[in-house]
């Protein structure tokens, strides 16, 4: 039987260079539309960006047993590599399904390894290292962490902020106090009007973390008011219980650092990860647990992913689109 053929053909290498374009955080709104134009042109283009995306998600939850073997290693990265032609192929018989797929695709990328098509729409966003400031009529402020986007409708007596992807904090930008707004996130909606605080998205959920006054937080059928210096999180469960919180270590990213104090480590590489472009992804799942102290310079994502490599003895592969497997 003869061994499929390693080489990609020319649709399947322009369906990788979409992905590396992806990955690479550069592309645009216009970007993402021009993609979604391309994969329905025909089955067989959706097939390939379909492969091609699958390619990078074997790397996720399932790929990591698959990579976890020393001694199979190299076999297996060449059958992903293989992956994208075979799936490809298979995948036109059913056009309809392989565009569904490809469209699913563009809505939920694996891994979050590029921008959704909501995010590329947004009115604001910042890639991989990036952080903004922006300032919302009304006398808002908004400094947007790495990897965020966010709409503003600012047309109504009261401003409304979306936050689609990432992180941002929000205040005053004075000494006067703004106009009245309101941020969704997660299905929720927070209220702050002179307050000073963070919102996060999470998977399935938000979390929100209040540095000065209050704000009123509401998600589904539930009210809540958060205090100073406290952080909640809300999503399938609800609304959850507000804790206590150190401000200066919550805030730390505004500054350009990440704070971890005996953070598990594959936490930690999650939050590295907001920060770079690709994937670290963490293969050795004993060392998951493992507590990790420092700080770390956001615009210096490497130097921290080779402190972590020393400090635990660990090893790391990198892969094309800034994957790096760390074993």
């Amino acid at each position: 039987m003869n061994e499929p053929d390693d080489k990609l053909t020319a649709l399947e290498d322009e369906a990788h260079a979409w992905v590396r374009l992806l990955i690479s955080g550069n592309a645009t709104a216009e970007d993402g539309e021009a993609l979604k134009r391309w994969c329905n042109l025909s089955a067989a283009n959706a097939a390939a960006f379909s492969a091609a995306s699958q390619f990078w998600d074997a790397f996720g939850p399932a790929g990591r047993e698959l990579l976890g073997d020393e001694a199979r290693t190299a076999a297996n990265q060449r059958a992903l590599m293989r992956k994208p032609a075979m799936i490809g192929r298979r995948a036109v018989i059913g056009g309809a399904l392989a565009a569904s797929a490809a469209g699913v695709l563009l809505v939920r990328p694996p891994l979050g390894l590029w921008p959704s098509l909501a995010e590329l729409r947004a009115d604001y966003r910042t890639g991989a290292g990036e952080q903004r400031r922006i300032a919302v009529d009304g006398g808002v402020t908004i400094q947007m962490n790495s990897r965020t986007s966010l709409s503003v409708d600012s047309r109504g007596e009261e401003a409304v902020i979306e936050l689609i992807a990432g992180e941002a904090a929000f205040g005053p930008a004075s000494a006067r106090q703004p106009g009245p707004y309101s941020v969704l996130a997660a299905g929720g909606r927070t209220s702050g009007m002179g307050a000073r605080f963070h919102l996060r998205l999470l998977a399935g959920g938000a979390s929100v973390t209040c540095l000065s006054d209050e704000v009123e937080i509401a998600f589904q059928e539930q009210t809540t008011t958060l205090g100073a210096r406290q952080r909640l999180t809300y999503g399938a469960g609800g609304l959850g219980r507000a804790v206590a919180i150190d401000p200066e270590t919550a805030s730390a990213w505004q500054r350009g650092t990440i704070v971890f104090n005996m953070t598990p480590l594959d936490q930690a590489i999650e939050e590295l990860n907001r920060y770079r472009s690709g994937r670290i992804v963490l293969i050795n799942s004993t060392m998951a647990q493992a507590p990790l102290s420092g700080q770390f310079k956001i615009d210096r994502p490497e130097e921290a992913l080779l402190q972590i490599e020393q400090a635990f003895g660990m090893r790391s592969r990198k892969l094309p689109g800034g994957v790096v497997l760390l074993s």
